[in-house]
Order: structure tokens, then sequence, then C-alpha cells
């Protein structure tokens, strides 16, 4: 018992912690640059839009304030199948933008393809509907393409609150995973991107397979296959805001978390030698969908170990989450930063044992 609660406790420090401090080292160890300069190829931006009337106008609004050469910017949105007013406003439009409307839907990954079809730009830039974008992010984006080795890049998403701030507990995971992207970023390739901002020439796209709910795995992971480096580029910024009803951003969690169950089965290649990513891939990806069954082992195998020290190891667990329980039942207390912490680290592993769920039963969200 007491050699699987420090076992436990080994894999969970390193999903959490320890993976960063290695890379922390290969970066000391040999650091790779990015030959950034300005750059402005062709573009196409590419949105897949299902039902998004209330955020369209806003949304072409802040694609005009871009401060890209618009006679190097196209623009392709496809309508997955919409039942609101999306479709008819993309038309209104005229020849500003290339309107894909699929009359049924199929899919966020299916409406991406048949944008890129008709998309003709060097460089694909993918956005998301509802969030903004700085007005130099494609600029940011295209600047490290300049480097003939960088296949892909991932802009920055910030979460904001109503209120435009980030919530505190949220924001350690965002600065953990951020710091995480930046080291792989330095060291070699990022594993994934960010789905509302990441960029890829165009030649390296490879087809999503439809029903596919992470795109920004499957698609960055190929071109890595395909012998590019996939890199994080902080100053391409896009904003978002912090779902306000209770549950939204647990909802918002799983369906990503289920998206990597899903990879596996849908790439298989992700945990052969094929990937060329495979040990960042199970470090970032893979062992932190294990985790909550490593907690799990280590609150039972504290309990069964006996004497004092495994004793108080195995209440302070439980006090954990009794406060993790309380932050849930009672938000205001979340106030108090160290039950805000354990409300956010419970919920996003609730999220994933929801996740690994979803998948064995074979449910999934395709989109949000």
């Amino acid at each position: 018992m007491k050699l699987l609660f420090w076992l436990c406790l080994a894999l969970v420090s390193y999903a959490y912690f320890g993976y960063a401090v290695w890379l922390a080292l290969c970066v000391r160890l040999r650091r790779r640059t990015i030959q950034r300069e300005r750059y402005t190829p062709s573009v196409s931006i590419v949105i897949a839009a299902r039902n998004e009337e209330a955020n369209l106008p806003a949304k072409l609004e802040n694609l005009r304030l871009l401060d890209y050469p618009q006679d190097h910017l196209q623009i392709v949105i496809a309508s997955d199948g919409s039942t609101d007013r999306t479709a008819s406003m993309l038309r209104e439009q005229g020849s500003s933008l290339v309107a894909i409307i699929l009359a049924e839907s199929n899919g966020k990954a299916s409406a991406l393809n048949a944008a890129v079809r008709s998309a003709t730009g060097e460089i694909l830039v993918f956005l998301d509907a509802r969030q903004t974008v700085e007005p130099n992010a494609v600029s940011e984006l295209t600047s490290c393409f300049a480097d003939p080795a960088v296949g892909a890049v991932s802009g920055e998403l910030l979460l904001e609150s109503s209120e435009g701030r980030s919530q505190e507990a949220l924001g350690i995971y965002w600065k953990i995973e951020k710091t995480v992207r930046k080291l792989e970023s330095a060291s070699g390739s990022v594993v994934g991107v960010t789905g509302a901002i990441y960029a890829i020439r165009r030649e390296l796209y490879t087809e999503i397979p439809a029903g596919t709910i992470l795109d920004d795995v499957f698609v960055p992971m190929n071109v890595a296959r395909m012998g590019k480096r996939v890199v994080f580029q902080p100053s391409a910024v896009a904003r978002d805001r912090l779902f306000s009803e209770r549950g939204k951003e647990f909802s918002r969690k799983v369906r990503t978390l289920t998206g990597n169950y899903q990879l596996l089965r849908l790439a298989p290649w992700l945990l052969s030698p094929a990937n060329p990513l495979l040990f960042r891939f199970i470090s970032h990806k893979l062992l932190r969908l294990l985790v909550p069954l490593l907690l799990v082992l280590m609150l039972m195998a504290s309990a069964m170990a006996g004497g004092p020290f495994y004793r108080a190891i195995f209440w302070l667990q439980v006090i954990f989450y009794v406060s993790a329980v309380l932050g849930t039942l009672i938000p205001s207390v979340k106030r108090f930063k160290p039950v805000g912490i354990a409300s956010t680290f419970v919920m996003l592993n609730a999220a994933a044992a929801l996740a690994f769920y979803n998948f064995a039963a074979g449910r999934k969200k395709v989109w949000l």
C-alpha cells in the first residue's frame, strides 16, 4: 500500500509539475529558436459556425479590424446546418467572404473540411465564431512561418470573466498550461494547439475524420508527423469569456477530455513510434486522463497503509475533497483561495472521469 501511494503521488506530481520541469531542463540543454520576421503570405481565415447569429456580427466586425493586408486575406465561413439566421447573415456579406452553406449538420470537423476546400491561402488560420482576436493576431501567427521548419502555430486564448478578470483558481491551471506550451515550443513542438486561434501551412492540412471533437490536436499532430514543428506564439491573442452559468465550464472541459479519448480510436498511430511526439503526447495529454484513478488509489492506499504518517495524509486528502465539495455547493466560499484551488482541481478531474464514461459509452458532443 505504501509503495502504491508513493507511485500514484509521483505520477500525479509528474503530470502537473514534473513534466514542466523536464521540459525546462530540455530547454536549458538545447533551446530551439524560431526565425521570426514580417511575413505576409496569402491567408485564408477558416471558421466553422453553427447557430451563431448572436456572435456573428461581432465576429465579422472583429475580422474587419485585422491589420493584415486585405489583398492577401480571404475569409471562409462554413455554416454547419444552422437553424437560425447564420446562413442568411453569411449570404448578406456578398463578396467580402466565402460562405459555405451546409444544409445538414455533420459536425465541426466536416464543416472545417468543407471550408478548407474553398480556401486559397498559403496559410490557413483557424478561428472560432465566439472569441475575439487582437488586430495583430494574424500577423503574429504568420511571422513564425518565415521559419521553413515551422508547420503550425498556436496562438494564446485568454479567458476572462464578465468583469474582465481571469478567475483565480482556473487562472492557476491556465498558467501551468501556458508554461508547458511555452516550454514545449522552445524545446521542439507543442502537443496540440489553441482551437480558438491557430494556423498551418495549406499543404500540410489533413482532412479531419467526421465527428472529431479535437481538431486542434488532430491537425497539428499530423503536421508534426510530417516532420514540421508546431510552435506556440503567445503574442497572437484570442479572448473568450469564462462561462458564468453553473456547470458550463465543466461541460466544456468534459467535451475536451472526451476528445482526447476519441483521438486514440481515430488515430491509433498517436500511440506508436510513428508519432514523433509520443513521449510528450503521453505526458501532456494521456497521463492527466489517469489522474482521477490515481487520486482514488492514493486515498485508498493511505487509508490502508497504517501508521500515523499515512493516517494524517489520509485525513488531509479527506479535508481537501470536503473543501472542494463545499466550494461547489457554496460558490462564495471559493473566495478563500485554498477552497477555490481544491474545487477547481476536483472539477477538472471529475471532468476527466466523466470523459472516460462518455468515451466508454460511445457518447460524444460535437458542438459545445
